[in-house]
């Protein structure tokens, strides 16, 4: 019999594991120390086509975004424009900035009008350089994605979709990830003079990832209670399981010492 129930608890965990391997995955799967594949071609925002391999030669951050994004792309490039101004670095000299459009069907009129809104922010004009905002086919954006473990999905004409940075080498190695839309000017800094010496590091936050979701229409992240209670109803099966198997082996002892 306890063979039997163990057999089943099992079988509820893989059967759960296995639902959640077949949603397709939305969040950030990081790949730090990976190369990303720096043959693919973009359009700037001048509808030039542009190689990875021509962009990254210096530390770059890369920012997965799309253009007509009603929820967290705005706020993520925005807190982007504020914090390297207060970095004690040069953009375009010491680092650089890519936004990449993951919705294929945005273009480089677009990419322009986001970069021209964008680049007046700065007190400071910067280099033309200094950040591309590129856009391109459905398979390079597929690919790029992939690379950097970047998990997105189409939900009418919006995106769910995480928030966060992607830091490379010169070399194109991932060096960190900064997860979420707020940034500390330091850990910015960091993040580029880690990606200068080719140094990876690690990220602490890891819990975004899994417990939290990004909810469409209040435009913020959420508990994902679906998988907080499938976690939370196998918990109590196994409990019920074992209190079960216990059971009979106290009733049976007692009858033995009457």
């Amino acid at each position: 019999m306890k063979k039997y129930l163990v057999a089943f608890i099992l079988i509820l965990f893989s059967a759960f594991i296995h639902a959640e391997s077949m949603d397709e995955f939305i969040g950030i799967n990081e790949q730090l120390g990976k190369k990303i594949p720096l043959n693919l071609v973009f359009k700037d925002e001048q509808g030039i086509d542009i190689e990875l391999s021509k962009l990254v030669d210096k530390p770059t951050i890369f920012m997965f975004v799309y253009y007509e994004c009603p929820g967290i792309c705005s706020p993520l490039m925005s807190e982007v424009a504020a914090e390297i101004e207060q970095v004690n670095l040069e953009a375009g000299k010491d680092f650089q900035l890519v936004a990449i459009s993951f919705d294929d069907t945005e273009g480089p009129a677009l990419a322009y009008a986001k970069k021209v809104n964008y680049m007046d922010i700065f007190k400071k004009p910067l280099p033309d350089n200094a950040w591309k905002f590129l856009t391109g086919d459905s398979a390079s954006i597929a690919q790029i994605t992939n690379a950097v473990g970047f998990g997105f999905k189409r939900e009418g004409e919006d995106f769910v979709h995480p928030g966060g940075l992607i830091i490379v080498s010169k070399e194109g190695i991932i060096t960190r990830y900064l997860l979420g839309t707020d940034f500390m000017p330091f850990d910015l800094k960091m993040a580029v003079i880690e990606a200068s010496e080719g140094k990876v590091t690690p990220t602490i936050a890891k819990m975004l990832k899994f417990c939290y979701s990004y909810d469409r229409e209040s435009k913020r992240y959420a508990l994902n209670i679906t998988r907080i209670a499938g976690i939370v109803t196998l918990l109590a099966v196994g409990v019920f399981v074992l209190v079960f198997i216990r059971k009979p082996k106290k009733q049976t002892t007692e009858k033995g010492s009457q």
